[in-house]
């Protein structure tokens, strides 16, 4: 795989400039209950974006814009739910939690783990219709510990799904510490036990997690079964926003800040190599922001559900 360091760069200060505009509706209370972003986080996305394709499926958690956005689900209909429009995603009704884009494949749950039984369910249709699709399931290390994960890594592997497991590893399920609820020093070597392909990488380095996942990817999507990428990282933000984040010492998040910054570090690569300059990366940071302040301005002139359609959309109707 070739890849492009411009492009890399670029699309993680749109992605992270998608989540800061994100974080002005609760300021203002647009937007209601919580909101999660992936600040931190956004080598991982850019490595889905690199390699799937357009009828392959991702499901996702309640940390998923990046997701989204990695799926070519369109950014604005994406801020829209999340600020509860009309023009949202799904008209208003899933919020930032539950979005859901069936063109582009996409969907996500706020329920911890559940995210891979939808995927598994993907994986199985493709197995079924000879589809060379794979199907993505997203989950945090929080989420490894559930039912769910050894259910639909067994069933994978039984069926030789293509189904691949990502598991962001940020090394807090809320505010528990991985290391003190797993017994395994990692989530990667689990994949021996059903015998499927397993990896861990970092992922705040986002050549190494692209190449990783497209590895995977190509792995699952030739046939050769399930396959488990663990991606480790660091959210640099609170579980959601309000939370007051005292489980973490100020000093672990100001240092990780400065060391695991996905963007800042691959900025100092990019300006080691010569492969850039100050003014070219300064520029596209600053076209992230007026891109995204531009798209928040244009969202927040939209029309808000209309209360009496509150019912709406909430059962199946019987034709």
């Amino acid at each position: 795989m070739k890849l492009n360091p411009i492009s890399l760069f670029r699309t993680m200060t749109r992605m992270r400039a998608f989540d800061e505009a994100c974080l002005e509706g609760v300021q203002t209370f647009e937007i209601h209950g919580e909101l999660h972003t992936g600040i931190g986080q956004e080598a991982i996305g850019v490595a889905l974006a690199q390699s799937l394709t357009p009828n392959d499926a991702v499901v996702s958690t309640h940390r998923n814009h990046f997701h989204a956005l990695a799926k070519a689900v369109p950014p604005r209909a994406l801020m829209a739910e999340i600020f509860e429009k009309e023009t949202g995603l799904c008209r208003g009704r899933g919020g930032h939690m539950h979005p859901f884009d069936p063109e582009h494949h996409f969907s996500a749950t706020g329920i911890v783990g559940a995210s891979l039984p939808v995927a598994l369910g993907y994986a199985y249709k493709f197995k079924m219709m000879g589809l060379p699709h794979i199907a993505v399931g997203i989950c945090g290390d929080g989420a490894t510990n559930h039912g769910t994960f050894h259910e639909c890594l067994n069933m994978a592997a039984a069926w030789t799904l293509p189904l691949v497991c990502l598991v962001e590893n940020n090394e807090y399920a809320i505010s528990v510490r991985f290391r003190d609820v797993t017994a395994t020093p990692t989530i990667a070597e689990r994949a021996s036990a059903y015998g499927i392909t397993g990896r861990r990488v970092d992922g705040t380095d986002v050549e190494t997690v692209t190449l990783a996942f497209a590895e995977i990817a190509r792995h699952t999507r030739k046939g050769g079964g399930p396959a488990l990428l663990e991606a480790t990282c660091y959210r640099f933000r609170g579980h959601y926003e309000g939370d007051h984040d005292n489980y973490r010492e100020r000093a672990e998040k100001q240092r990780m800040r400065v060391e695991m910054d996905p963007i800042l570090r691959y900025r100092r690569a990019l300006l080691e190599r010569g492969a850039t300059t100050e003014a070219e990366l300064d520029a596209i940071g600053a076209k992230a922001k007026e891109e995204m302040a531009a798209m928040l301005a244009d969202v927040r002139a939209d029309a808000m559900p209309d209360p009496a359609g509150a019912m709406d959309y909430v059962f199946a109707e019987v034709m």
